[in-house]
């Protein structure tokens, strides 16, 4: 029976403030699309992390034929200054660092050359003295990648190194940047959510002032009383998170999570729909524990029922 005649009631408020429910629903819908797109790209950034920096690298270019940097003042790398980089980063003192030391001669240089710029004019522009030895380091610890550069860029010969953790870094720090804006606006269109509840909670009881003041009279509990208000709020809140879960899911499947997406992006695992299917309980649950509690304490706060 109470449970019966508290449905009734939340129904009836539903009809009575149907276009602030369905507002709430739409403000819920896009508050968690952005909240939802701001999880599913820092979990695509922290795929991007596990996937790239296992494979980063540091690559020190020893000094040309003809340097034009301070750093080669002495002019191109003699043997004996190749030699004792290839020492230094095979020895006991990198050993922890180190794991593995590939070295680029001037030929290899001008073969990976040719074969990049197979078609063009280049090909035939550069011989082998306008190439460069290299030393390609594959680290242990990629978080240790700035040890191994200073340690590089100190050995006589060498005119510079490129840390390719440097370069992820940028890539990282604009799609960190992008989380960040997702999550300000879904934070904003929360705070708008909550706005509506009270609004909501405050309309619904004004309609129902002379039922609640029944129920008080009969001797209705508060808890019967102010269930209704608060799943109205409750069904709002799931009508909207199921729509973001929804549309997050088909957009993750459609656009990343099939063979084609797959095909053209091979150098990196995409998110897909399962990251979707264990973000969607976050989602949905916060969503219908905020909004109780929001609907909880503006009956307590704005309204007497």
């Amino acid at each position: 029976m109470r449970i019966g005649f508290i449905l009734s009631q939340t129904f009836k408020g539903i009809r009575s403030n149907r276009v602030v429910v369905a507002s709430l629903a739409l403000v819920t819908f896009v508050s968690l699309m952005f909240l939802g797109a701001a999880s599913l790209l820092q979990t695509q950034v922290g795929n991007m992390k596990n996937e790239w920096y296992d494979k980063v690298e540091v690559t020190a270019f020893m000094c040309p034929l003809n340097p034009t940097t301070a750093q080669c003042a002495g002019g191109e790398a003699t043997q004996d200054q190749i030699d004792a980089v290839e020492a230094f980063l095979n020895s006991d003192t990198m050993a922890h660092y180190v794991d593995e030391v590939y070295i680029e001669s001037k030929a290899d240089a001008l073969e990976n050359f040719r074969e990049i710029m197979e078609g063009t004019t280049w090909v035939d522009a550069i011989d082998e003295d306008g190439m460069q030895v290299s030393f390609r380091v594959k680290l242990v610890n990629p978080e240790e990648f700035q040890i191994v550069a200073d340690e590089l860029r100190g050995q006589p010969g060498v005119e510079y190194v490129i840390d390719q953790r440097e370069q992820l870094e940028s890539i990282f720090s604009v799609l960190n940047g992008a989380t960040v804006i997702a999550a300000v606006l879904a934070g904003t269109m929360i705070l708008t959510a909550l706005l509506l509840i009270v609004t909501m909670v405050r309309l619904s009881a004004m309609f129902r002032q002379k039922d609640t003041g029944i129920m008080r009279m009969v001797g209705a509990s508060n808890g019967i009383i102010q269930t209704p208000f608060v799943l109205e709020g409750v069904f709002a809140a799931l009508l909207g998170s199921l729509l973001s879960v929804g549309t997050l899911y088909g957009a993750v499947r459609y656009f990343l999570d099939n063979p084609a997406s797959e095909e053209t992006v091979r150098f990196v695992k995409l998110i897909d729909s399962g990251d979707v299917i264990n973000l969607a309980p976050w989602l949905v649950g916060g969503a219908l524990v905020v909004t109780a509690l929001a609907s909880y304490i503006a009956l307590r706060r704005y309204t007497k029922v």
